[in-house]
């Protein structure tokens, strides 16, 4: 794998991000004190914020592995990866079709500087890094087109990425740019915050990112239901992530609902 962009930029770990925050509830290193400090805050308020971290890292490996083995797409955009966690996107996927070739998108310094050491695909495959800003879905297509042929389906994963952009910054703009570029076949992996399910507990959350300076939005399953449209669902649709085709053994997470929805739709 070879990175694609800027040198790396100055880190700013004077706020959190939620990456690294993400990174902390996941057990991970790649964090800083200010990250630690706004997840230990969530945690004290919300105890099963790690588990829901967990359960969204296993909704990742679930829906890539329908993907891959239902359909045979060979090819993923990832935005919004943030830091490598094992197993990686690229590895659930290549794990099945070596071959398959897989684009990184994130704007952390701290994502792209571990990005070349950890994110190693097999011989076969691709593996790819762009440093790049959600924001900027045109840049983001037009540096993937690099590896990814557009015009064959392609896998949009959008992990745990949109409750960090409100309808007002973009949100539904950004995945109809994505998804308008992509080739029929191809399909939007998806995974946001709800407070369908805890909303005293989420709001929360949401008011100790706000005041830490970080967007946080929680979206509704009807909210969810609209960056769907046009697409086809896979079974069983949006549903709390816990209940997204649980396999056995996963540590018991999936009897309770978490306070992230998720979905496949598919492009015809």
């Amino acid at each position: 794998m070879t990175g694609t962009g800027p040198a790396i930029p100055r880190l700013d770990t004077s706020r959190p991000h939620p990456a690294r925050v993400y990174d902390w509830f996941l057990g991970g290193k790649d964090n800083y004190p200010v990250d630690e400090e706004l997840g230990r805050r969530i945690t004290a308020m919300q105890g099963d914020a790690p588990r829901h971290a967990r359960a969204n890292r296993r909704f990742m490996e679930r829906a890539t592995r329908a993907v891959v083995q239902g359909t045979g797409i060979r090819q993923f955009l990832d935005i919004g990866s943030g830091i490598p966690t094992e197993p990686n996107l690229h590895q659930v996927a290549q794990s099945v079709v070596p071959d398959a070739r897989v684009v990184y998108v994130d704007n952390d310094p701290i994502v792209l500087a571990h990005a070349g050491a950890l994110l190693r695909g097999t011989p076969e495959g691709v593996t790819e890094y762009v440093q790049a800003d959600a924001r900027e879905p045109e840049r983001i297509l037009e540096r993937a087109a690099s590896v990814l042929d557009f015009d064959r389906p392609v896998a949009l994963s959008l992990i745990a990425l949109l409750h960090f952009i409100a309808d007002e910054d973009g949100a539904h703009e950004l995945v109809d740019t994505l998804v308008g570029a992509l080739a029929p076949g191809s399909c939007l992996v998806l995974s946001a915050m709800t407070a369908d399910f805890d909303p005293e507990n989420v709001n929360r959350g949401i008011a100790a990112y706000t005041a830490s300076g970080v967007t946080l939005v929680a979206r509704s399953h009807a909210d969810m239901g609209v960056f769907f449209n046009g697409l086809e669902l896979m079974e069983p649709g949006i549903v709390s992530l816990s209940h997204w085709r649980p396999e056995p053994g996963e540590d018991g997470e999936t009897e309770e609902p978490v306070s992230l929805y998720g979905a496949v739709g598919f492009k015809r």
